[in-house]
């Protein structure tokens, strides 16, 4: 079975490179986020260029004179690796390879680099193997140094078979596995999530080390990883919340987005963002003292409708508001997002805002109702027990009063009248004409409005 050898982090010296093209050409700091990257997977930056193109160079990315200036750079901070800000094809790796004498990786690399070090469930870690075989794949030629050799042997006389197609074959075997895997677990989480729909879920997402892990340990007092350091969090936690005035949710935590996440990480890490594509409620939470915070909520915004769920309750949370020191940038998003909660997770000030903002939204979806039923219609009072939180009940002459909260999705079954009558038998006429008995009917009265 071929599985890729788990490397040590070393602190290697690295030089950072950003080829900006023209979408890009008026960011301020366009290294600030790769060289949290290039820390969060054990390198020390030692130096940094950025050019300027219309287009990327077809054989090296970056122009013939950068080039140059580059290795002139890398020589005298003797550094071991160069870490581009741009994904780079395989021969415009082996290409600068030749040219630098030192290893080459791009964004995509680190970011695989970084999850492999930090996965921690067995899903985890199928995810960042899918993601790392699927890069690896089309680079293998790089990897090896026995590609050219064929195979000798008994019963393997002749031609025989070049190695690189060997080891392809083992590659896709093992994707192939891996893939069956991860189905398997999408599977099993949709069961999972499907199985707490008797609470609204919220989850949070957003741009990692926006301080999401802080905020769930805030809300719900529990003890989760937190770290100050990209993609501190891979794995999905759930904990409950006790929301005053309105009662238990689960609140869960996710995985963080970056800028051109790579979209096979989006796919591998499906099975982790199920809890944000079944959440009643998201909590975008953004990093207010990033002075690049507009970019980073524009691209995570990309990043939730690139997995389909652009279209949910979400509501923006701009936190560490206590370490702002770029008023103007953190106004300026307010004033572009007049709905956003200013909040500090890790000082509590501004939740209490938030709380209520989730207590309202979550009613929107939500209806509050008094179903009296027979105490014998066993089949109603299971469905309101599963599908609705029970606030009260009382019990007068058989009859059953129970006051509770239910999302308006299940509200058809409580109030078609033909469904209602297949489900728990609600009291309308019998085929043979004759009247139902009156303690069998279903009646509501709704605390709320529709």
């Amino acid at each position: 079975m071929y599985e890729i050898e788990r490397r040590t982090v070393v602190r290697e010296p690295a030089v950072l490179v950003a080829v900006l093209l023209p979408a890009r050409h008026q960011e301020e700091n366009p290294l600030e986020e790769l060289e949290g990257l290039a820390e969060a997977a054990g390198a020390v930056v030692v130096g940094r260029l950025i050019q300027r193109r219309q287009a990327p160079d077809a054989s090296t990315y970056i122009g013939r004179g950068k080039l140059q200036e580059l290795a002139e750079l890398v020589r005298q901070q003797k550094a071991e690796v160069v870490i581009f800000d741009n994904d780079l094809s395989p021969a415009q790796v082996r290409n600068l390879e030749k040219v630098l004498d030192v290893k080459v990786l791009d964004r995509t690399e680190v970011v695989l680099d970084i999850f492999a070090s930090r996965a921690r469930t067995y899903e985890a870690r199928l995810a960042v193997e899918l993601a790392q075989l699927e890069y690896l794949r089309p680079r293998l030629r790089r990897m090896w140094t026995h590609l050219s050799r064929l195979r000798k042997g008994i019963g393997l006389r002749g031609p025989g078979e070049k190695q690189l197609e060997v080891d392809r074959r083992l590659v896709d075997k093992r994707i192939h596995d891996l893939r069956e895997a991860i189905r398997q677990i999408e599977r099993r989480k949709q069961r999972e999530v499907a199985a707490r729909a008797e609470l609204p879920t919220v989850s949070l997402v957003g741009y990692t080390n926006a301080g999401k892990s802080t905020l769930l340990n805030r809300l719900t007092g529990a003890n989760v990883y937190v770290e100050d350091i990209l993609f501190a969090t891979l794995d999905t936690r759930t904990r409950r919340w006790q929301i005053p005035g309105w009662g238990p949710v689960l609140l869960s935590d996710t995985v963080g987005f970056i800028r051109d996440l790579p979209h096979h990480l989006i796919a591998s890490f499906k099975a982790t963002l199920e809890e944000a594509r079944q959440a009643d409620l998201l909590l975008h939470v953004a990093d207010g003292s990033n002075p690049a915070v507009a970019h980073q909520v524009a691209a995570a915004y990309r990043v939730l409708e690139e997995i389909g769920i652009e279209t949910k309750d979400t509501i923006l949370v701009v936190n560490k508001m206590d370490v702002v020191r770029d008023r103007a940038a953190f106004d300026g998003l307010l004033n572009r997002y007049p709905h956003a909660i200013p909040i500090s997770a890790r000082t509590g000030q501004g939740l209490e805002r938030l709380t209520a903002a989730v207590r309202e939204t979550l009613g929107r979806g939500f209806v509050e109702l008094m179903v009296e039923v027979s105490v014998d219609n066993g089949k109603c009072l299971s469905f309101l027990a599963e599908h609705a939180e029970i606030l009260s009940q009382q019990c007068h002459d058989n009859r059953m009063q129970i006051h509770c909260r239910i999302a308006r999705r299940h509200l058809i079954y409580l109030q078609d009248p033909q469904l209602r009558s297949r489900l728990f038998g609600n009291g309308l006429p019998e085929p043979s004409g004759e009247q139902p008995n009156p303690s069998s009917q279903i009646s509501l009265q709704f605390l709320s409005p529709l």
